[in-house]
């Protein structure tokens, strides 16, 4: 399957060991898409680095922006204003919201679900909207800086964002309908792909695919950043480890994400968006590393400075994605050929942040 292949979401090559149309091996062939980011981010400014960041899961901007500058906030101890991790936090959900709803759409597709694509991609065009009268951008938004924001919200943004939770919550109901109880859709996915929760810790699995196997792990309850710490909310799981339980347990993130990002609306302080940064950035010293939870699973950055130049001397990113699709080869094993394109769909990989 591929390089080119139609339900790869990117350039990814599958190599399959078939007897007739059943699967008994396959080895994932990445690297189609390799850009160095890791490296050139190594010849980049600090500051330079958040628009750099964007590039990698490009349809999570904002969660890429987010685990970057914390990183380098942890290094240097910075202080992050209050009403600026408010306002990341929101920033964070609505870019859950968005990339849950290009999975849910191309998910349902690769499928044969052409309806469901339409109405995800429905929602998802509010969230761009947002985001643009935001930041001015609808995909790479570098939406962050050290230290804070680069402005604060709009007049009238945080109205706007409360309405289209209220539009979002009668939404998610009409995706269920569609594909909840569809016996076609439960024919494709319950039984499909089954990793028990052992093996999925063993693999290094995050975000839905491990809770999706009955593991609580979720970064913003676990090791809460931003303002997610004073925020409520629950973390789904699955009980069969399937591409249905995966398919479920982000179907109830739309409604957690719609949750905290109400709660965050309420509890907006007043004050300033960006802290006290030293105009010229050099870290002390040292190393550090730091995980948020993107809507892939845990994104995490290892950053080491050598406190004299305007560059980390090393940078090292665990994307998701990466880590996720080593899952493949052992979730396929004894499926269809067409139940891999179900399978590649369940993990919701972006391949410009496995090859990276």
């Amino acid at each position: 399957m591929g390089p080119q292949h139609p339900s790869t979401h990117g350039v990814l090559r599958v190599v399959l060991r078939l007897d007739g149309e059943r699967v008994v091996g396959c080895d994932v062939v990445i690297g189609y898409l390799h850009r160095g980011i890791e490296k050139l981010c190594e010849h980049r400014d600090w500051q330079q680095i958040v628009l750099i960041t964007d590039r990698m899961d490009y349809v999570s901007a904002a969660s890429n922006n987010l685990g970057y500058v914390e990183t380098v906030e942890k290094l240097m101890s910075l202080e992050v204003p209050r009403r600026a991790r408010y306002i990341r936090v929101i920033l964070a959900e609505l870019q859950r919201i968005a990339s849950h709803c290009l999975w849910l759409g191309t998910h349902a597709m690769d499928m044969g679900a052409m309806t469901v694509f339409l109405y995800a991609f429905r929602e998802r065009e509010l969230v761009l909207d947002l985001f643009e009268e935001y930041c001015g951008a609808r995909l790479t938004y570098n939406a962050m800086r050290i230290g804070g924001l680069p402005l604060d919200i709009p007049s009238g943004w945080d109205r706007k964002v409360r309405a289209f939770c209220d539009v979002l919550e009668s939404k998610v109901p009409e995706y269920e309908e569609l594909l909840t109880h569809n016996r076609i859709w439960r024919n494709r996915t319950k039984g499909i792909g089954v990793i028990a929760a052992e093996d999925a810790i063993a693999i290094g699995l995050t975000g839905p695919p491990l809770r999706g196997s009955g593991v609580p792990r979720d970064v913003r309850k676990d090791e809460p950043y931003a303002a997610y710490a004073e925020l409520d909310f629950s973390v789904p799981i699955g009980t069969a480890g399937d591409t249905y339980d995966r398919y479920l347990v982000r179907i109830e993130e739309f409604h957690q994400s719609i949750r905290i990002i109400r709660q965050a609306l309420d509890g907006l302080p007043e004050g300033p968006f960006v802290g006290k940064v030293p105009r010229l950035i050099k870290p002390p010293a040292g190393e550090t590393y730091h995980a948020i939870e993107s809507p892939k699973g845990e994104l995490g950055y290892f950053i080491v400075s050598d406190g004299k130049s305007n560059s980390p001397y090393r940078f090292r990113v665990r994307p998701p994605s990466f880590c996720n699709l080593q899952a493949l080869p052992r979730l396929v094993k004894g499926h269809l050929v067409s139940d891999v394109v179900a399978l590649i769909g369940s993990i919701d990989i972006v391949l410009g942040e496995v090859d990276r």
